[in-house]
């Protein structure tokens, strides 16, 4: 049993954390027989604890790299080394009591993590699995075995989510606009020199020169959509499950932060173009989740963006994402005001990895219900040229990276695959059909998004029953194993 002291302001942190370390805890008190004791910027009591771990918060707000056990990861909120160099120091007394200090403060490394997020710099360091870690290795070397429910289903790896933004379904939508035009001078010019660069190889610059000379024909109705990809995401995943975020609104930007609205973010499809493949999609055990335009910023707009998406769907359970990773300070509880089960936001437009420094779901500190499922890998983050811009190759070194850490620390690899990007003339389909498959040779579970979710929010709500009368026992309680 850990117990915790911290101050009144720390509680919501200290309790998300410990539903992400899942592992008996409780807040201290004196009459309490406790194996480890946490204190966060506080005198120590006396205890008979077997480790006292001390964290205490340093001056500044400079990010500072740390090492512990072989692994490195940023501390953002101050951080103090002791006379060995490091920003932590163990000392084992007479009794067999061992204190561990620590130069920096956890529970704030943690408020920053959820809330602000890491910045791009250090977006594949998984920091909050990585004090967990920590944590966990302190008490199994030093206190006792450490019982724990991992976060991943019985029988799994590790949970991975296979996720599309539906931004343009339909290239016949985009009749002489700026996406037109694009498709077709990235078609004709930018594949050329993707093919010189060795990012293209010859069919997939013959495949794009025929999509670019078969649009007249598209438009008159004569040949197959080229961006229509529903189909063959299916056949890709096959019984694998996945989830697709749809615009509930055509020709609406929504509005920025600054209040502006950008024409380019307005999709130029209704729901109702797409009806037939979104009944097609929940009938192959597919999800369609929301990508919210205004839900961000404006409860009521988020209701309305919901409703539409239930319209065609039927479902109860509603998830979004925001179009173009819009967020805000207060995105969270909007969100969850206009009624939503989850949201899936909280990655990065140009990198990808761990905004919040976990592949685990998690409850965001000011909300009661929503859970966030974090987005780690993005396609056009790794590809275009206005971000990472990487080769096929280097692209598998970054998700392999990933996949090995979900491995390693348990928790869901979010995957946003777009719908035009098995496409030409993306043609990052060939990347997209050896991710899934190599997500599938190592064991990973793949449900929807309110399925994984859903699992979380099970986990969630297994307690640990303490039994104080004989020395601070515990015990799981009947809901303790949580399956997929």
């Amino acid at each position: 049993m850990i117990a915790v002291i911290a101050s009144e302001n720390e509680r919501p942190s200290v309790r998300e954390f410990f539903e992400l370390f899942k592992t008996p805890w409780s807040f201290y008190s004196d009459e309490q027989k406790c194996d480890v004791l946490l204190c966060s910027n506080t005198e120590v009591p006396q205890t008979s604890a077997r480790l006292v771990l001390i964290y205490e918060a340093a001056q500044g707000n400079s990010t500072t790299p740390i090492s512990f056990g072989g692994d490195h990861f940023p501390i953002y909120c101050g951080c103090r080394t002791f006379e060995n160099g490091a920003p932590f120091s163990i000392d084992t007394e007479v009794n067999g009591q061992t204190k561990v200090r620590f130069g920096f403060d956890l529970f704030a490394e943690i408020r920053f993590l959820l809330t602000r997020g890491q910045p791009v710099e250090f977006a594949m360091t998984p920091t909050l699995d990585l004090h967990i870690a920590m944590l966990r290795q302190l008490i199994g070397q030093y206190s006792t075995l450490v019982h724990e429910v991992r976060p991943v289903p019985e029988g799994h790896k590790f949970i991975a989510c296979l996720t599309h933004d539906v931004d343009q379904p339909r290239i016949r939508n985009h009749f002489f606009d700026h996406t037109m035009f694009g498709f077709l001078f990235r078609a004709l010019v930018g594949s050329v020199i993707d093919f010189f660069r060795g990012r293209k190889n010859i069919n997939q610059l013959l495949t794009s020169y025929r999509a670019a000379f078969s649009l007249p024909f598209v438009y008159l109705g004569i040949a197959r959509d080229l961006w229509d990809q529903f189909d063959r995401y299916l056949s890709i995943e096959q019984e694998t499950a996945s989830t697709f975020f749809v615009i509930p609104f055509k020709s609406e930007p929504g509005e920025d932060a600054q209040g502006h609205k950008q024409p380019k973010r307005a999709a130029c499809y209704d729901l109702a173009d797409i009806a037939d493949d979104i009944r097609t999609l929940v009938s192959r055990g597919r999800e369609v989740a929301a990508h919210g335009i205004d839900a961000w910023r404006d409860a009521r707009k988020g209701r309305a963006e919901l409703e539409r998406v239930r319209q065609f769907t039927g479902e109860r359970e509603i998830g979004v994402r925001m179009h173009w990773l819009y967020f805000g300070e207060h995105s969270f509880p909007l969100l969850e005001e206009a009624g939503y089960s989850y949201d899936s936001t909280i990655g990065y437009n140009d990198a990808v990895g761990y905004r919040a420094g976990t592949s685990q779901v998690f409850r965001p500190l000011d909300v009661e219900q929503l859970l966030e499922l974090p987005m780690h890998v993005m396609d056009t983050a790794l590809f275009f040229p206005s971000h990472m811009n990487l080769s096929a190759r280097a692209a598998k070194t970054r998700v392999d990276q990933l996949i090995e850490n979900a491995i390693r620390f348990g928790g869901v690899l979010t995957i946003n695959w777009h719908d035009r990007s098995i496409a030409p003339e993306r043609s990052w389909d060939n990347f997209y059909v050896e991710l899934v498959r190599e997500l599938k040779a190592r064991g990973a579970w793949m449900p929807t998004a309110t399925e994984a979710v859903a699992w979380f929010r099970a986990r969630r709500e297994i307690d640990f029953e303490h039994r104080p009368t004989t020395g601070g026992d515990v015990r799981l309680n009947e809901r303790a194993v949580v399956r997929a």
